[in-house]
């Protein structure tokens, strides 16, 4: 039974959030800069106000507990509503910690620009990038682990609000001395029976990629047991010649300038996909993540 007259502090909720969020109170402690008994005593003195367990520890692991989970989402809205508070009373637009998502075939070539462009714009914002996959973002998002994530669009999730950001085109990468190699008119007919390389399972690029070939009816070649995490990896199996690959526009520049590559280039209208930000719809911050949807469109790479 609680304490009615307990109030929990700020310090006991963030306690609570980063061990819910990290599954780690090593990691908890380092996101809040703080020792891991101060983090510990905070968790404790909120679990005896509300006469509540929200978190079951043991040797090997750390679990949110059915009552944690279902006062995380309050949790995280009671701090988002104080770092708000704290954001209009000096005057900012956007501050506080920002918890963003950005999946794996946008964070190397958006956070280049990006994050210098947040400190000269939203000085008093303190971003904290994950990157991962669409699905688990979206998991993470809807649970309170994240605030915004950027993603490829649609998202087609209930209570998740999409603001488009931009599209941009596929190429496909070959090497250097192969047949399309400079080609500017493709027709994705002309891919059909060529070795494609994927990315893995979950990926969402390789799911753009495989609707690609439904779409055009392409029938793949074989490409082995070739397996990649990465985009970087993709495309340097393409140098060494194991097949082709799609990639978006905005990792051109970064991942082929290593080995002898070429870019070919689809007959518009070409293939590709619109990159957005997704945010909740039961935020108080909509106004907010309008503004930093400006900001990131600003940034696209070129």
């Amino acid at each position: 039974m609680s304490d009615q007259s307990y109030q929990p502090t700020l310090s006991q909720l963030r306690a609570f959030v980063a061990v819910a969020e990290h599954r780690h109170f090593g990691a908890a402690a380092t996101s809040l800069d703080v020792s891991q008994p101060t983090l510990s005593q905070a968790l404790a003195a909120l679990e005896n106000g509300l006469g509540l367990q929200l978190i079951e520890r043991s040797t090997r692991r750390v679990l949110v507990t059915e009552a944690g989970r279902r006062l995380l989402p309050q949790a995280i809205a009671t701090l988002d509503a104080a770092d708000r508070f704290l954001s209009a009373a000096n005057g900012d637009t956007l501050g506080g910690v920002l918890r963003m998502g950005i999946i794996p075939t946008v964070a190397p070539y958006l956070l280049p620009a990006l994050l210098p462009a947040l400190r000269r714009r939203l000085p008093a914002l303190t971003p904290r990038i994950v990157e991962d996959r669409t699905a688990r973002l979206l998991d993470e998002l809807r649970t309170g682990s994240l605030d915004v994530a950027v993603l490829a669009l649609p998202a087609d999730v209930p209570g998740v609000v999409e603001i488009p950001l931009y599209t941009e085109d596929f190429v496909v990468v070959v090497p250097a001395e192969h047949e399309l190699a400079g080609r500017i008119d493709l027709a994705p007919s002309a891919l059909d029976t060529l070795p494609i390389l994927l990315l893995d399972e979950g990926h969402c690029l390789r799911a753009q990629t495989l609707e690609l070939c439904r779409s055009a009816e392409i029938r793949p070649g074989a490409v082995g047991d070739t397996r990649a995490a990465s985009l970087s990896t993709v495309v340097q199996c393409v140098a060494g010649g194991l097949g082709v690959t799609l990639i978006p526009e905005m990792a051109v520049a970064a991942e082929t300038g290593r080995g002898a590559l070429e870019i070919v280039r689809f007959a518009a209208p070409a293939p590709g996909r619109t990159l957005g930000l997704v945010y909740r719809a039961s935020t108080a911050r909509a106004d907010d993540y309008a503004y930093l949807a400006e900001v990131i469109r600003a940034q696209r790479p070129v």
